[in-house]
């Protein structure tokens, strides 16, 4: 299987008082299938997996598996602090019938690259399914999967591809450079810079700010693919501001408020994340303005 396109990290909505709304996701996962995605990312960062107990992780991949059925290829992440928790959530993916799963690096303990390199190779071992790493310092105290161990990792039949998230394009192209691209897939995971790691090999992207506007992210990479470079710089551009707002929140709390003002909302971020207050949300709104999704009032 080869890891490409544009694949969401798909919101997890909830109610009002924070419970599951599995219905409000079917919803939104067609939304997002309708708009052209390649895959569907559920229980990432986005996805608020660090919220979600067991149980709940288990009915959102079961549920999104059954709903999507073989319209997309579904991914689960199944990260955790340790080794141990990563294996069990694996093994409930693969049962519940994702065809990969992504893991982020522990995001607390700092491990070594020999550590993570141990980490990732027993999480591959422990399953059938392609394994896509996930390199995200700002969220892991600075933690980063080094390019010479992505190297590495690379060698093992079932780790196909990375979602770095790094926000530096040398250290994507540095993998790029040190990974087989017939059978590793690199994929970028910071909105502003798709099309600049596409035109250095990238092969797609996991962008959060696709829940708001999946139009831009396809848009770019379709346009990318088909040559229309002209197209690609255009859907960057209007997709810049909306990622650059994503940083007027905690977390990714701006993706949820960006889809309430566009009147698709996924309910709130469970707590201690906080609903936008007035003046966050004209900003917001404003970003949205500029980038073409809203009106200009």
């Amino acid at each position: 299987m080869r890891l490409r396109g544009i694949i969401p990290p798909v919101v997890t909505p909830f109610t009002a008082d924070h419970e599951l709304d599995l219905p409000k996701l079917k919803i939104h996962i067609d939304f997002l299938i309708n708009s052209g995605v390649h895959g569907i990312f559920v229980l990432g960062t986005t996805g608020e997996f660090y919220a979600l107990d067991e149980a709940e992780k288990q009915r959102v991949v079961a549920e999104t598996v059954a709903h999507v059925g073989h319209r997309r290829p579904v991914y689960a992440g199944t990260g955790a602090e340790t080794t141990r928790e990563v294996l069990r959530l694996t093994q409930m993916a693969e049962r519940e019938g994702a065809v990969g799963v992504s893991v982020i690096t522990p995001y607390f303990i700092k491990p070594t690259q020999a550590e993570l390199f141990d980490h990732f190779r027993r999480i591959a071992e422990s399953t059938s399914l392609p394994v896509v790493l996930y390199n995200n310092p700002a969220t892991c105290g600075g933690l980063s999967i080094e390019p010479d161990t992505v190297a590495q990792l690379a060698e093992i039949p079932n780790i196909i591809g990375i979602k770095d998230s790094s926000g530096d394009l040398q250290n994507t192209i540095e993998i790029i450079r040190q990974t087989p691209r017939e059978k590793f897939s690199v994929l970028n995971g910071r909105d502003t810079l798709i099309l600049a790691a596409l035109q250095a090999g990238a092969q797609g992207a996991i962008p959060a700010s696709c829940n708001i506007a999946p139009e831009l992210c396809v848009g770019i990479y379709e346009s990318f693919v088909a040559g229309e470079l002209d197209a690609a710089k255009h859907y960057q551009a209007r997709l810049h501001p909306v990622r650059m707002a994503m940083s007027l929140g905690t977390g990714n709390s701006a993706v949820k408020e960006a889809m309430a003002l566009l009147g698709r909302s996924a309910g709130p971020m469970r707590w201690p994340i906080a609903p936008f207050g007035d003046a966050q949300k004209a900003k917001l709104k404003a970003s949205l303005e500029k980038a073409g999704l809203l009106p200009v009032e």
